[in-house]
């Protein structure tokens, strides 16, 4: 049964500057954050939001976004519930980038990677 399929479920949007998440329905034109009206960042599903004061998660959210990721726990259809797994600090990011440089992955498979 696909989850997704039959209902528009709200996605979340992030403005990473501003540090803001948004729950709105999925769009083709990105929204623009309320706050500084720079061009909001599709986040998934699945995305929670870390606290305004914390820096290192912040950082974290960007490079995942910044590599292309999502944060969905279903399929595109909605079928499979297989976790994916995205660095929650920065230094997991920083320790992903590095075994990225030292077996040749891509950026974006060394951060959806469970360490």
């Amino acid at each position: 049964m696909c989850t997704y399929a039959f209902v528009d479920y709200k996605v979340h949007y992030v403005c990473v500057p501003c540090r803001r998440s948004f729950k709105q329905p999925r769009r083709r034109q990105e929204p623009r954050c309320p706050r500084c009206a720079r061009p909001m960042r599709y986040a998934g599903h699945d995305f929670a939001a870390p606290r305004r004061g914390d820096e290192r998660r912040w950082r974290a959210v960007e490079a995942v976004l910044e590599a292309g990721l999502r944060y969905d726990g279903f399929e595109p259809c909605g079928c499979g519930r297989q976790p994916k797994p995205r660095p929650r600090t920065s230094a997991q990011v920083r320790a992903r980038r590095r075994l990225a440089a030292r077996t040749g992955l891509p950026e974006a498979d060394a951060l959806s990677l469970q360490l």
